[in-house]
């Protein structure tokens, strides 16, 4: 039985039938009128700066980070898997960041939706916001709109980095030359195993596998030096690809969940920041994409749930409404 369901057994009176809910009772008739706890989501395509928003969050606010990237739950490989590092973390706990000890196996939706409803309780219960940030949206939308226990005990808010596709590809192809150099290649080399092809599960799944396999292979077999920096290079324009393939697949994923979730759904445009470098593209960063962010989520958490709980705040994974934020100081939509 999933985790969401034996939970939601356990919180339902046993006068209630059971099957009903999960067969289509409205959930107004669900007896569970409790105050819901808050939880923010940071959400966008690979590369757009959604560890780094999460992180700017928690340092504004007394939260902790749950991990949502189904290749960074798995312990080691940190540069393959871009995990943050220590000094980027900057103090704030993260849940779920190299912790599956399990490499070969998928973690699986279910397995995410078990152990981020355990992140968030410990989080909540401590008096602090959980904020979960990665870009496996499936694990999301997994969450909010399919775990129906989830669903009753929280209240959402969704922060979308959103980044053109032109800067971003090219800022994801100079993110990998510089994985590259902190040695990419050489941590696949370490745990290639060339009697395996297979890069359908687990952590191999992770972009950087597949594509070096012909070249670890040449390498082990002594190919020439020229063939095999040929094969390199390759292979590295193939990560580039696969991480741009990637980048699109999200941001078409996101859009379908924006038109669930819009009205509690802040769109930061981005774009401009990933055109500066060095102090101004920090200050871009503070004036467009931290300083909104923050706005929407101080108004989150202290807007007043003193309302009335009719069916829409129960079923609806857009729980609660937040007054929109000021044209001056969000990036809006083009």
């Amino acid at each position: 039985m999933k985790p969401c369901m034996t939970a939601l057994r356990q919180a339902i009176p046993p006068l209630l039938n059971f099957n009903e809910i999960s067969t289509g009772l409205n959930m107004v008739d669900v007896p569970f009128f409790r105050r819901k706890d808050k939880v923010v989501f940071v959400m966008g395509a690979t590369g757009t700066g959604k560890s780094r928003l999460a992180i700017d969050l928690a340092t504004r606010f007394p939260a902790e980070i749950v991990n949502s990237d189904k290749i960074q739950v798995y312990k080691g490989l940190d540069i393959v898997t871009n995990k943050v590092t220590p000094d980027e973390s900057q103090g704030v706990p993260h849940h779920l960041l190299g912790t599956v000890e399990n490499t070969h196996d998928d973690f699986t939706a279910e397995d995410f939706q078990r152990e981020a409803i355990r992140a968030v309780k410990s989080i909540v219960e401590r008096d602090r916001v959980p904020i979960i940030a990665g870009g496996s949206n499936s694990y999301i939308e997994a969450l909010v709109n399919n775990c129906v226990d989830f669903r009753l005990r929280y209240n959402c808010c969704f922060l979308w980095v959103d980044v053109d596709k032109p800067v971003l590809h090219s800022f994801v192809s100079e993110r990998v030359d510089k994985m590259v150099e902190m040695g990419l290649v050489d941590e696949v080399r370490r745990i290639f195993d060339p009697s395996s092809s297979d890069y359908s599960s687990g952590i191999r799944k992770a972009i950087g596998f597949p594509e070096l396999d012909e070249f670890l292979r040449a390498e082990l077999l002594n190919y020439p030096a020229q063939t095999t920096e040929k094969l390199l290079e390759t292979a590295i324009k193939k990560i580039k690809d696969s991480n741009c393939t990637l980048a699109s697949r999200q941001y078409q994923k996101i859009q379908r969940l924006y038109k669930q979730w819009k009205w509690n759904m802040h769109r930061l445009d981005a774009t401009e920041v990933f055109l500066w470098r060095g102090e101004e593209a920090d200050d871009a960063w503070e004036n467009m994409v931290a300083r909104p962010s923050a706005l929407a989520v101080d108004r989150f958490l202290n807007y007043s749930e003193d309302h009335h709980l009719d069916g829409a705040d129960i079923l609806l994974p857009n729980i609660s409404v937040v007054p929109p934020l000021l044209a001056a100081v969000v990036a809006i939509s083009r």
